[in-house]
């Protein structure tokens, strides 16, 4: 790994269509070399995946996020994976991380309405063994999601004033 793929994988972080050959003006490279360096990175699973960063409040399609913070008991020479290996296999889990404070697993969720999310948290989750606590925050807006600016400021127009 050299800086050209440290730049190279920022600039795919920012924008994953832009183009080869923009990509590799940028860099100073051959378009071949642009194609060589990202089968490599995904090979050595540094790019994990190509998405879209997608506004579904907008898309009014009745997806309801929550945030699910989980204090678990760690297991002797395991940690937190298995518990963790365990959860993130749920479908409507988006993102699964350990983190400090006073909560130990944090999950980003999805469902149809927040019954969806209650019964997740009450029937699948709850019950595990080494889950000591949860607590469910529904997400009500999205202002930024992965770098990207959902609101966009209104220009205000203003009044002509004289004296």
């Amino acid at each position: 790994m050299d800086d050209t793929d440290r730049t190279l994988l920022s600039l795919l972080e920012e924008d994953c269509t832009t183009p080869v050959h923009d990509l590799a003006v940028m860099l100073e490279c051959t378009d071949d070399e642009i194609i060589s360096r990202k089968k490599n990175l995904e090979k050595e699973g540094l790019i994990r995946k190509y998405a879209a960063v997608v506004n579904w409040e907008a898309v009014e399609c009745g997806i309801v996020y929550a945030i699910i913070e989980l204090k678990v008991a760690p297991e002797r020479e395991w940690g937190y994976d298995r518990i963790a290996e365990r959860i993130a296999r749920f479908p409507n889990v988006r993102s699964l991380r350990l983190r400090t404070g006073t909560h130990d697993l944090e999950l980003l969720v999805t469902g149809k309405d927040m019954q969806d999310i209650a019964r997740f948290v009450s029937e699948q989750i709850a019950p595990m063994d080494r889950i000591r606590e949860t607590a469910t925050h529904l997400i009500m807006k999205t202002y930024k999601e992965n770098g990207v600016l959902y609101v966009e400021r209104e220009e205000t127009k203003r009044l002509t004033y004289s004296f």
